[in-house]
Parts: structure tokens; C-alpha cells; sequence
């Protein structure tokens, strides 16, 4: 099925999946914006946003990571420390989620430095009228499908304020080219026998899919919990080791005995020794108890990579999933209409 391009065209009307073979371009996409803002303006960060949204100031956190205290708030007020040294990077893909609206509100009341990410709608009438610094992300996307935009949104943020190493600066030019590369194996072209997201969508299509991870992989742990909720509409989770030692581990072993589940590790040599071996013994110790993980090794020699490697391959394998489903992956009609009765 994930084979016949004709039945794929049929259930991906929107061509989502062309957006998934072009996400190297939104990581060299030029925003041509200059800040009005110096580094010795503020002490701390807060990046605030909901869903897709939020997603890239998690991936932040572990690449580069930041010298500064920061921290991710999805909620509609900001944490109480927030003041007039502070950076607010608030970011609605759509400009209208209102818990990032009323984040906003406060955050001009507390005289925050203020920047702005969105492609439209109230955010950035707010942000004009406030004289924010904005910027805009193209439109036309579902959020979750414009991530690399708001990384390369940060990305130009940071260099601008000098908080990248040249080490870092290097790593990231180079990685367009190499999700370029790596997205070439996942195309629908490619045919299943040579094509692990199609091979993984099989496995997993029907089930509930539980997604492991070490901290420094979390944030693509994440991002694929997010695309197997709205891509392929099935329901999904994750969490990240160690914490998963301390709690979830034990849930594994006795209900429900029959567990329709699906499991998959994102694996990294980077991670901390610890981490690595955390992931041999709670496999060994579950064996039998749960379904068999599928490993993924990922690919890349910096962080950097692995966790766009790992974000890339999570993006093909819930559209192709949303495929084998019958499903078009594109619309959230549910969300919609939760946002409008609510």
C-alpha cells in the first residue's frame, strides 16, 4: 500500500508529505530580520507557546542549550519571576492561541523584552501595536509542520546576541545538507524494503504508540508523540530515562496483559553512559513483560543531527501511519472545533 503512489496522493490531498522532503529548506530560509534588543538587556529567557508551537524551544534546550536561565511555559500566565530582565520569545504559529495571547498581555505589563514568532493573526496586530521585535513565519502550515522555521527563527536570534560558539555555528551550517541527505531515504519513492519509516508505520499502525528517550533526545521524543496524535490520529506518549525508571518501568510488568501497544527507543552514542545503560537493563529486566521495542540507532555525528534525524524519520513514519490508516494526515478538525466552543 505504502507503495502505490496513486492510493498515497488519494489519502495526502494537502501533500504533506512534500512539506516532510523540503524541511531542509526551512532550516536555510532567510528572515532578514535585525533585533532591536543586546544581551546585557536581560538575565533569563521564557519561551512561551502551546503544541507545534512550543516545539522548537524545547529542541533549544538541548541544542545549543543556554548559559542563561531558561525555561518553556505553556500556560496562559508566566512564571512570577518574569520582570524587565527578562527575554519573552512568544510564539503562536497561528497568532491566535490564547493562552499565548494572555501570556503576552502580562508579559507587556511586566515590561518584559518581548519577541515575537508567528505568521499572523492577533499576535502580531499585538506585536506591532506594542512594537515588539517579529518575526513572521510563512503561512499556510499546521505548526507542527513549520518546526524547522521557528529553529532557524532561533538560530538567527542567537547569533545575533553572539550566544553561538564558532563549534556550533559550523554544526549548524552544515546541517541542512546533511536532512537533505537523510530525508532522501524516506520519500515515498523509496520502496518499503529499503525504507525504515515505512517499515516502521506497518508495525505501528493500530496501536498506541509509547515513544523512549535520554534527555538530550527528549525533545524528538516529543515531537513524535505530537505527530502521532495529529498526523496519524492515534493516540501516543512519552517520557525520557531516567525518570521512566523511577515510575512508568514498573507499570510495564503486570496490566493490562494484553498491552496493544508499540514501542520505540531513540538511541543515541551521545547520551550520558548512564542513560545508555539504563536502556539495556530496562529492556532486559521488561522482556517478556511488554512488546519488544523497535531500536532506532540515530544517525549523525553531533546532537545537532541526531535530534534532526530523529525528527525527520518521527514525521514519515506518522504520515505514512496516517496512511495505512485511511486517514487524511493534514486537518485537526477536533482541535478546531474544541478552539471554537471554547
Amino acid at each position: 500500500m505504502l507503495d502505490d503512489l496513486k492510493y498515497i496522493n488519494h489519502k495526502d490531498p494537502k501533500d504533506t508529505l512534500y512539506i516532510a522532503q523540503n524541511l531542509d529548506q526551512q532550516l536555510t530560509y532567510d528572515f532578514n530580520k535585525e533585533l532591536r534588543l543586546k544581551i546585557d538587556e536581560f538575565d533569563k529567557i521564557v519561551y512561551v507557546g502551546m503544541g507545534g508551537s512550543a516545539l522548537a524551544g524545547l529542541l533549544s534546550q538541548s541544542w545549543p542549550g543556554y548559559d542563561i536561565p531558561f525555561e518553556l511555559s505553556r500556560s496562559y500566565s508566566l512564571p512570577k519571576y518574569v520582570d524587565n530582565k527578562c527575554l519573552l520569545i512568544i510564539s503562536s504559529y497561528s497568532g491566535n492561541t490564547e493562552e499565548v495571547i494572555s501570556a503576552f498581555k502580562e508579559g507587556i505589563n511586566k515590561s518584559a523584552q518581548i519577541i515575537v514568532i508567528t505568521s499572523g493573526g492577533q499576535l502580531e496586530d499585538l506585536a506591532r501595536k506594542n512594537n515588539c521585535n517579529l518575526y513572521k513565519v510563512p503561512s499556510g502550515y499546521q505548526p507542527r509542520y513549520a518546526v524547522f522555521y521557528n529553529f532557524k527563527i532561533l538560530i538567527d536570534i542567537f547569533l545575533q546576541l553572539k550566544f553561538l560558539s564558532e563549534e556550533q555555528q559550523a554544526i549548524f551550517r552544515q546541517c541542512p545538507e546533511f536532512v537533505k541527505k537523510i530525508t532522501s531515504n524516506f520519500i515515498p519513492t523509496i520502496p518499503t524494503s529499503s525504507n525504515i519509516a515505512k517499515q516502521i508505520a506497518q508495525e505501528a499502525s493500530g496501536k498506541s504508540v509509547v515513544i523512549y528517550a535520554g534527555p538530550k533526545l527528549f525533545p524528538a521524543a516529543y515531537k513524535w508523540k505530537i505527530s502521532f496524535n495529529e498526523n496519524a490520529k492515534q493516540v501516543a506518549w512519552c517520557n525520557q530515562l531516567s525518570e521512566f525508571n523511577h515510575n512508568e518501568f514498573i507499570g510495564w510488568s503486570n496490566q493490562p496483559p494484553l498491552k496493544p501497544y508499540y514501542i520505540v527507543e531513540l538511541l543515541s552514542n551521545l547520551e550520558d553512559p548512564r542513560i545508555q545503560a539504563r536502556f539495556e537493563l530496562s529492556n532486559r529486566l521488561l522482556s517478556g513483560l511488554w512488546p519488544s521495542p523497535r531500536l532506532i540507532d540515530l544517525e549523525g555525528e553531533n546532537l545537532l543531527n541526531q535530534l534532526l534525524y530523529a525528527i525527520v524519520l518521527g514525521d514519515f513514519v506518522s504520515l505514512y501511519t496516517a496512511i495505512l490508516n485511511g486517514i487524511n494526515p493534514e486537518p485537526v478538525d477536533l482541535i478546531e472545533k474544541f478552539k471554537a466552543n471554547l
